[in-house]
């Protein structure tokens, strides 16, 4: 009796952040909602943005090249994840343009404030 679900039991027809957290690590997940898929990737750019912007501020790393490292790195993460860890089907999506582009400039201030703030406090 104990494998019966009650009606209260059900799963929020809104994903909660932790569900969409599980779903982020598992590899294969379905994504049903192209939108949370998207949120996904949105804020795994902005984490992937903050962590190259304290890796190029702790080293000295400055112009133009620290950019392209940034970009390029995103590019390569946010594809391969889409497409090999979630086997995601990018057509499903717009096409990678779309998934390349999801949050990118954001991610891109996210990550030139990080590096700013930690250059200066490190190397000024």
């Amino acid at each position: 009796m104990g494998n019966l679900k009650k009606p209260s039991d059900k799963v929020p027809k809104d994903p909660t952040v932790w569900m969409t957290f599980q779903k982020a690590m598992a590899v294969n997940s379905p994504w049903p909602d192209k939108e949370e898929f998207l949120d996904v990737v949105y804020w795994m750019r902005q984490i992937i943005g903050i962590i190259i912007g304290v890796i190029c501020g702790s080293i000295p790393m400055t112009g133009f090249l620290a950019m392209i490292i940034f970009a390029a790195l995103e590019a390569i993460v946010i594809q391969v994840y889409t497409t090999s860890y979630q086997s995601v089907d990018v057509d499903d999506l717009g096409g990678i343009s779309e998934v390349l582009k999801e949050g990118f400039m954001t991610a891109f201030a996210s990550f030139l404030v990080t590096w700013i703030i930690f250059y200066s406090a490190i190397h000024s």
